[in-house]
């Protein structure tokens, strides 16, 4: 056990994020831990696919220019590094953090890998021998999504990491983790807490629940001109906590960085992804939101108390990820007098000419984008009683075609027939563009916990 407070930042809240916030807080946030959580829903599911074409690639592409920015700084503080940047090749992934660090001239680092949460294999077996498994929210078993099946990674908890952070490697690359228990980890290490201290496995779980989404917490997402004015949002700053013994934590950020912590951006960013409040599962606790309290304790420092926690399940939610048809979509701009009537034709033409060839009965966006691409038959400006300013006539529209389709003919079918409006359809359209792309889609099932064992790999220059 080392000092009483715990200094943990956020390098991203999701695969693209922005990389000055993270060299920031690297340099400047005098962190123990900076945490980097990258994956989304179906990202596992996309990287395995290319995993698959390419034995080498399947990690986060960005890890290479993430690791530029941030490993000189963290190695010369101390900081270590977390991340799931691994995605669906998590060893490949730490044996390119040690190339990085080569070219950096940090000969020295040591990387842990945790595996264990690709469970394809296992799943398959299990529904092979008879176990079936419901699709969360879906009629269908897995057995039904086995033909289509890509990807399959549960949701490991803060446990699995343990063994990586009692080894001294200042790098720590996994795979699927649940987003909080990246925070969590380091926390169990740090202060000793037993693995069935619910309430301060809970309070954890409230600090990476209000760390992982990065610049959400610090009035990213939060900003609404006018309403919710966020300051010098171009040099947005992202958060760190300053967290004790018992749980309990400040949310805060480098000084001179931009954007804010005020109870408001953590109280948008604690509802986030919430269902019941009083019971956010987890893989390591059944977190209990329900008597948070957040109060400003000063400029840009928000106080986080409340948080609890209940035993956890017994099952662990597994994301499969499985090919799911094809989207074709086309565009085509109109602008000037009678731009949305023009607009408005070369949908009612392209729905015409495709349900002649037989594609009435598909799922399909016909939408003019400014008017009702995204409220539908529900916009303002569709109702009568709308205000002038939403009715008036607009000076230009895109109109938009998408259907999702079995095959990548019929997708291309689609695309084509948006483009055709330039000769056939009404008059000015342009700026046309067709696209097709596979549909990767995700589901959840849960799977015994005791189906699941997980590993540690160190990696270090020697073992190159």
């Amino acid at each position: 056990m080392h000092h009483q407070t715990l200094r943990i930042g956020t390098g991203a809240g999701y695969a693209g994020d922005r990389i000055p916030p993270a060299v920031e807080l690297a340099e400047h946030g005098q962190l123990d831990y900076l945490v980097f959580e990258c994956l989304a829903e179906r990202t596992i599911a996309l990287a395995q696919l290319e995993r698959s074409q390419h034995p080498q690639r399947g990690f986060d592409p960005m890890l290479a220019e993430r690791m530029r920015a941030v490993l000189k700084p963290c190695v010369a503080q101390g900081t270590r590094i977390i991340s799931n940047m691994g995605a669906a090749n998590p060893l490949q992934a730490g044996h390119e953090v040690l190339a990085i660090a080569r070219e950096l001239g940090l000969p020295q680092l040591k990387v842990a890998v945790v595996l264990g949460d690709d469970v394809l294999a296992t799943l398959s077996r299990l529904t092979h021998d008879g176990l079936a498994l419901p699709v969360l929210d879906s009629e269908q078993t897995l057995a039904d999504l086995a033909p289509q099946l890509i990807s399959a990674n549960a949701y490991l908890g803060a446990e699995a990491l343990l063994p990586a952070l009692q080894s001294d490697a200042q790098v720590i690359i996994t795979g699927r983790v649940a987003d909080p228990a990246l925070f969590l980890a380091p926390l169990i290490h740090h202060f000793g807490w037993a693995l069935d201290d619910w309430p301060r496995l809970g309070k954890g779980v409230l600090v990476g629940h209000l760390l992982e989404c990065a610049a959400q917490i610090t009035g990213g997402y939060f900003a609404d001109p006018g309403f919710k004015d966020v300051p010098n949002m171009a040099r947005l700053g992202f958060p760190l906590a300053e967290v004790s013994a018992s749980g309990d934590a400040v949310i805060t950020k480098v000084a001179g960085s931009g954007g804010c912590v005020t109870v408001a951006t953590c109280t948008e960013q604690l509802l986030y992804e919430i269902e019941n409040p009083a019971r956010y599962l987890q893989p390591d606790v059944v977190a209990d939101f329900s008597q948070v309290q957040l109060q400003q304790v000063g400029p840009d420092r928000v106080q986080v108390t409340g948080g609890s926690g209940s035993p956890r399940t017994d099952t662990l939610k597994v994301t499969v990820g499985y090919r799911d048809g094809f989207i074709g979509e086309g565009q085509m701009s109109y602008a000037g007098l009678g731009a949305q009537a023009r607009g408005q034709l070369a949908l009612d033409l392209v729905r015409e000419r495709l349900a002649a060839a037989g594609y009435a009965d598909f799922d399909s966006r016909y939408e003019l984008i400014g008017v009702n691409a995204i409220w539908g038959g529900h916009s303002p400006a569709a109702a009568p009683a709308a205000a002038p300013a939403a009715s008036a006539e607009p000076a230009e529209v895109r109109a938009r075609v998408a259907l999702r389709v079995p095959t990548q003919p019929q997708a291309q079918h689609v695309a084509h027939e948006v483009e055709a409006l330039y000769l056939n359809g009404p008059a000015g359209g342009g700026g046309a563009t067709r696209s097709v792309r596979e549909v990767i889609a995700a589901a959840a099932v849960l799977m015994p916990r005791s189906a699941i064992h997980t590993s540690t790999v160190l990696l270090n220059t020697e073992r190159l």
